[in-house]
Parts: C-alpha cells; sequence; structure tokens
C-alpha cells in the first residue's frame, strides 16, 4: 500500500498525457484525462495494489480477478477502447467494438505512450507502446478501423519517433476533427 507512490505516479502520468494532448491542440482533453482516477472507487484500489511499474488494475485482477476501479475507469473515458464496446444489432447479439473518433483514437495513443514512459522509466524507446499494444491485441475487442489506425500511429512512432507523430497528428490526422477515416485496401484514408 503507498498512497504517494500511487497519487505521484497517476498526477505525472495526467501531466505527461495533458502535455502531449496540447502539442497536438486536445486541449479539452488533455485537462479531462482521467480525471476520474481521482474518484474513490479508482483512487483507493490504486493505492492498495500499487507497485510503480506497472497498473495496480493488473495486479488487483490477478488476485480477484475483477477490478471495480477498472470498470468506472473505462466506463468514463472515452480514449479507451473498452469504452466503446457494444451489443450488435445483427441477430447474433455479440459484443462488438464500435468505432472510435480520431480525437479519442489520438488520445488513445499518447495514454499509451505516456503510461509506457512512466511505468518504463528509463528503458522507455519510442518502440514500448507499439510493442505493449501489440501484446495484448489478440485480446482485444476493437473495431477493424480504430485498431488499424492505433497501430498506424503507434508504428509511425516506433519509426519515426515522437516528435514527427505529434506533427502528423496535428498538421493531417487532426485538422478537421469532425471529418471520418476509414480503411480501404490496407490503406488509411482520411476524409
Amino acid at each position: 500500500m503507498d498512497f504517494f507512490g500511487h497519487l505521484r505516479t497517476i498526477n505525472h502520468h495526467k501531466m505527461l498525457v495533458t502535455k502531449t494532448c496540447f502539442k497536438v491542440g486536445l486541449y479539452k482533453q488533455g485537462i479531462l484525462h482521467d480525471l476520474s482516477k481521482y474518484n474513490p472507487v479508482e483512487f483507493i484500489p490504486g493505492v492498495i495494489y500499487f507497485q510503480g511499474d506497472r497498473s495496480p488494475i493488473n495486479r488487483e485482477k490477478e488476485l480477484k480477478k475483477c477490478s471495480r476501479g477498472w470498470l468506472h475507469h473505462k466506463g468514463r473515458n472515452p480514449h479507451h477502447f473498452e469504452y466503446w464496446i457494444d451489443y450488435s444489432i445483427n441477430p447474433s447479439g455479440k459484443l462488438v467494438g464500435m468505432k472510435m473518433s480520431k480525437k479519442y483514437v489520438a488520445e488513445m495513443v499518447i495514454d499509451r505512450i505516456c503510461a509506457s514512459k512512466n511505468y518504463l522509466k528509463e528503458k522507455y524507446t519510442d518502440r514500448s507502446a507499439l510493442e505493449y499494444y501489440m501484446n495484448g491485441r489478440q485480446m482485444m475487442l476493437i473495431d477493424e478501423e480504430t485498431d488499424f489506425l492505433a497501430r498506424y500511429l503507434l508504428t509511425m512512432l516506433s519509426q519515426k519517433g515522437e516528435d514527427y507523430l505529434l506533427d502528423y497528428m496535428k498538421r493531417i490526422l487532426l485538422k478537421h476533427k469532425n471529418r471520418d477515416y476509414h480503411v480501404i485496401d490496407g490503406s488509411l484514408v482520411l476524409d
């Protein structure tokens, strides 16, 4: 149990995400990012299961098979693909991942970059966020186009660096925030 360790970790993460969101023009998202982590339903388990080198949610899940804090968190933060899981309207009635808007995919990528920096510290490289994403990808229930865009951006980061990625996000991806994106013949197409 480490109250101040957890508080420092989430404050540092929030600061990193806010600064990075500001760099790409996502000011409101930067300010509002992860505010639910300060809610007792998320904060208290974070203190109890704090480890410093990974999310306390994972430790809580290992011990209790469920994390109420995570269920609370993902339901209030649209930069998580899990926020966008819904039931399908087709007769099978299965759960499906709904398509995320560009601004939330951008925030999701920024969140992954900053979480990797926060937990890996000096071991972080521009490839870290992509490796983390790909390691968990087979378990994801995510829309195909959303997944493609996230991988596209994380691959860009790993190959060309953070400055290039953030410039691309600001000047090209988010230039027209309300326009959609599509994947056509394995290529990203921005409307």
